[in-house]
């Protein structure tokens, strides 16, 4: 029985393989979404345990967070932008989720985000989002939920207007792009709130501190910043 089961099992993988997100390496644990060298190669920023990290430093004389973070550097033509594009623009949500999860270890193993209460996605427009079919930031924060246990408030803020990408302009203008973009939509539910805002990948950070600014209207709202990647160019 043990060696029909392995036969079935070969055949199985011969016909539908099991491969690794970042390289097609079929050298893999099946429960696995990236080989053992992908993972080891992800570059992590180990940010989340620091303070005055270069993350904190992008909102000095900007906004009043308590903590924020990126998880990885972000570099084209990397493996990590590989896995970004598999997830906003291939709809692959299972990448999405585990590179959640491995930023919800990061805020275990801190002491800076014990207190968080909730998370909250940065909203996309409603109409962008159903045309991609997702939020990204929402399927980085199931991942985030996953590891920590901490509730997303989904839809508690809303986006307002489409905003062009923001990829080729400078600082000025990216604000300019997103500024008054945001709403609240339930100010009540994040009322006295520690808030973690998560985004996928800041630069800038215009986009971010123009929705955080509208959170921290919410009377006794804390606000903590969080990213997949930091892309520093």
């Amino acid at each position: 029985m043990q060696a029909l089961k392995k036969i079935i099992s070969s055949t199985l993988h011969l016909f539908y393989p099991h491969l690794c997100n970042g390289c097609n390496s079929d050298v893999l644990n099946k429960d696995n979404l990236l080989c053992i060298e992908c993972i080891n190669n992800l570059p992590h920023t180990n940010y989340a345990k620091f303070e005055k990290n270069p993350i904190e430093k992008i909102f000095w004389g900007r906004l009043p967070i308590k903590a924020a973070f990126a998880e990885f550097y972000f570099d084209k033509e990397s493996l990590l932008q590989h896995l970004i594009h598999q997830l906003k623009y291939k709809s692959n949500t299972q990448i999405g989720i585990f590179l959640g999860e491995m930023m919800g270890n990061s805020i275990n193993n801190s002491t800076l985000y014990k207190n968080i209460d909730a998370l909250i996605p940065l909203p996309l427009f409603a109409d962008k989002e159903r045309k991609r079919g997702f939020n990204q930031a929402k399927v980085i924060c199931d991942g985030i939920s996953n590891t920590t246990n901490i509730p997303i408030l989904n839809n508690s803020i809303i986006r307002k207007r489409f905003t062009e990408t923001q990829t080729r302009k400078h600082r000025t203008e990216r604000w300019q792009n997103v500024a008054e973009s945001f709403a609240l939509n339930n100010a009540q539910a994040l009322a006295g709130k520690h808030i973690l805002l998560v985004d996928d990948v800041i630069t800038t950070g215009a986009t971010l501190e123009a929705c955080g600014n509208i959170i921290l209207q919410i009377p006794n709202t804390t606000l903590s910043i969080a990213t997949l990647a930091f892309a520093s160019k």
